[in-house]
């Protein structure tokens, strides 16, 4: 259970490019990030717009001096002090993702980043490589694994307990864009703009969420060839998709679907993650964090509960309360920044990474992948191609 203790030496000294007041996940990144004391707010460049980031970052209690006008300056000016950032989070629009980690990176500096890490598969590898001749962790914020049910689900998997896998059902299908929002929505209207959001909307936005989690569940299940139809319901977001039906054949003889959507009329957040094995089955839903749903053929279907002494051990480690409360997308979150953290300190202390995964930068290469190839997909008449 985490209890608040140290997980690190010393807090890493942090920094952060975009996330400033109104962005809608500049505070997730902050509270999870300072939440268990592995980061300690050092520096800024919040904001396009120079002034108002550094009253932003003023009012985070940031030096003044420290709230700078934009990522560029910030990383030379800080490299030139003795208490310079060590690592900076990236929290601004897709189309900015590959320079600033880029520069980031060349800078010296570990990243935390929002998806998509850029928009191909050859920049993604680009990052890759260079994050490992630099020894730099590239952590990328897939929030949703950081849940403790989706570990115990991997746990179950891993010990037979659903028997051989054969279907993964994934969804991630909203409704709150089922019109036109981004007429008047500063926030959502970069989301349908190929220059700034990248080939695709609700399937890097979105699909990207459900397909990691099964990667985590299924570390060893490897996509083979895929299927994507993709729809614009609402006509001025072509060519870029609010719909997309994504169908997958694995290396093991197993098939995988995903529908992303934010059309789902009605839907509050519809991500769930169901896998079927010859045994048995399980689903977990992200409106009911807490929860992961165990259905063992001819017997009542369970509901797992975190927290509690029958799960796995490697389920509990990241509990922050006991049973029966609820934890919610902030722990999930403080979870991967914990362990983006125990990486970063490993890193920089030549060692091996000894407790567990984190989303790296290979899932940042592998969700640029799978859009890449859903997008050449549907836009040949929903074809069948080989995963490239």
């Amino acid at each position: 259970m985490i209890n608040g203790e140290k997980n690190v030496e010393k807090p890493i000294r942090w920094g952060m490019v975009g996330g400033g007041r109104g962005s809608q996940i500049g505070y997730i990144h902050l509270s999870s990030a300072l939440r268990d004391h592995n980061f300690e707010l050092f520096a800024g460049a919040f904001d396009i717009n120079p002034e108002r980031g550094k009253d932003f970052g003023v009012n985070l209690h940031v030096d003044p001096e420290r709230c700078y006008a934009d990522y560029k300056t910030m990383f030379v000016e800080e490299e030139k002090r003795e208490d310079g950032i060590q690592a900076v989070s990236i929290a601004t629009p897709n189309g900015t993702h590959y320079e600033i980690t880029k520069a980031a990176l060349t800078a010296g500096l570990h990243v935390v980043c929002e998806k998509p890490l850029c928009f191909s598969t050859k920049e993604a590898i680009e990052l890759e490589e260079l994050a490992k001749a630099k020894n730099l962790v590239v952590g990328i914020t897939y929030g949703y694994s950081g849940h403790q049910m989706i570990e115990q689900a991997r746990k179950m998997v891993e010990n037979g307990d659903i028997g051989e896998v054969r279907i993964v059902k994934m969804q991630f299908a909203h409704g709150f864009h089922s019109s036109a929002v981004e007429e008047n929505n500063a926030s959502t209207k970069w989301r349908v703009d190929p220059k700034v959001a990248g080939p695709s909307y609700v399937l890097g936005d979105l699909g990207t969420h459900p397909l990691y989690l099964s990667e985590v569940i299924l570390p060893n299940l490897k996509i083979k060839k895929l299927m994507c139809s993709r729809q614009s319901f609402v006509k001025s977001r072509a060519p870029l998709e609010d719909n997309a039906f994504t169908i997958m054949e694995y290396d093991n003889g197993a098939i995988g679907t995903v529908w992303s959507s934010c059309v789902n009329a009605g839907s509050m957040h519809g991500q769930t993650i169901r896998i079927i094995g010859s045994k048995a089955s399980i689903e977990w839903w992200d409106e009911h964090p807490n929860q992961l749903r165990y259905e063992v053929q001819g017997k009542p279907a369970m509901i797992l509960d975190r927290g509690m002494d029958y799960l796995y051990s490697e389920a509990l480690v990241n509990d922050r309360i006991g049973g029966g409360h609820p934890e919610g997308l902030f722990e999930a979150w403080s979870n991967l920044y914990t362990r983006f953290a125990k990486a970063m300190n490993a890193a920089d202390r030549r060692e091996t990474l000894e407790d567990g995964w984190y989303s790296g930068i290979q899932a940042g290469v592998e969700g640029v992948r799978w859009v890449e190839n859903c997008v050449r997909s549907a836009d040949n008449g929903a074809v069948w191609v080989e995963y490239q």
